[in-house]
């Protein structure tokens, strides 16, 4: 019995390499696929999309993936084989039960392929890795720009068929759902200062470079989340939900350096030096190595605005 069981363990001892070295094979084949994706989608329009492929274990790939709309969603399994990657979701926001598929492929480091939405609609994509957005050091901060001018819609534009915004004493005013609206100049990093208030149930946010929305909802009294007031809608839930009731005024000191984001929120830190993996849905585009606007939604219910200041880095 001793012999036999000797035997058994010098057995599984010699092929024990032999399996490491199956499982590092399969790992060094998906590397080409694991890292994070910004994707432009040709629907009506040309749409921004994200996707990240993570290793899980030994050998499974995971992932999180970013439509044109909605929050970031979990990917069970990413499944990639000699170039070839795929995989399906649940439906977020659409009233069908069909999931959403994705099928590509990767060559020369490019991504390329089909995205099946659960309508049953096609969409081809393309892909490139997204930067990673790293500062070798420290900002210099130039002067504060008032974006807002308190008396007109100078230096803003909509990009909707309802142009609902107005400014009013001071007040850059969406009375009711309509267009959202975006700041004509385009920045890199800085530092914003934003005053909102909004009624009972409404919602908003502030896309810093038209790509990464800072929730903006009444949501006074719930639980923080990624998808609820100061949340970067998604992917960095607050560390304490400050949000005061409908009809407050309230305030946003944001600090965005690379991908590194700070919120404080009412006069409280409640995100501090966090990276945002990538684009929120709603965004303007996937270009994140570009600066861009700051765009204010208009299209979830009446909001106001004012005071909006920014300081952008030199």
């Amino acid at each position: 019995m001793k012999f036999r069981i000797a035997s058994c363990l010098q057995l599984l001892v010699s092929l024990l390499p032999i399996a490491t070295n199956q499982v590092a094979a399969q790992v060094k084949d998906s590397r080409p696929i694991i890292g994070r994706w910004d994707l432009t989608v040709q629907m009506d329009r040309v749409a921004p999309s994200w996707l990240e492929v993570k290793l899980s274990g030994l050998k499974t790939l995971v992932g999180y993936f970013v439509a044109e709309g909605g929050s970031a969603r979990p990917i069970a399994e990413v499944k990639y084989d000699n170039g070839k990657v795929s995989f399906s979701i649940p439906t977020q926001w659409d009233v069908s039960t069909n999931p959403l598929v994705f099928e590509g492929m990767l060559q020369n480091n490019q991504l390329s392929g089909t995205i099946t939405t659960p309508r049953g609609d096609k969409y081809p994509f393309t892909g490139e890795r997204a930067p990673i957005l790293t500062r070798t050091s420290a900002p210099v901060w130039g002067e504060p720009i008032a974006l807002f001018n308190g008396k007109d819609l100078t230096g803003w534009h909509m990009s909707g068929k309802v142009k609902q915004w107005v400014a009013d004493e001071g007040i850059l005013r969406s009375p009711k759902s309509g267009s959202n609206i975006i700041s004509d100049a385009s920045f890199n990093d800085f530092k914003l200062h934003i005053e909102f208030r909004y009624p009972a149930g409404s919602n908003s946010g502030v896309y810093l470079r038209g790509r990464y929305e800072v929730q903006v909802e009444d949501n006074y009294g719930l639980e923080p989340s990624s998808t609820l007031f100061g949340g970067i809608y998604g992917f960095l839930t607050p560390n304490e939900m400050v949000a005061k009731k409908p009809g407050e005024w309230q305030s946003y000191d944001i600090t965005l350096i690379g991908r590194r984001v700070s919120v404080t929120a009412n006069g409280k830190a409640i995100i501090v030096d966090q990276i945002i993996p990538g684009i929120t849905g709603g965004a303007l585009d996937s270009k994140e190595g570009e600066p861009g606007p700051i765009f204010l939604q208009g299209d979830h219910g009446p909001v106001e605005y004012r005071n909006i200041v920014i300081t952008p880095a030199k």
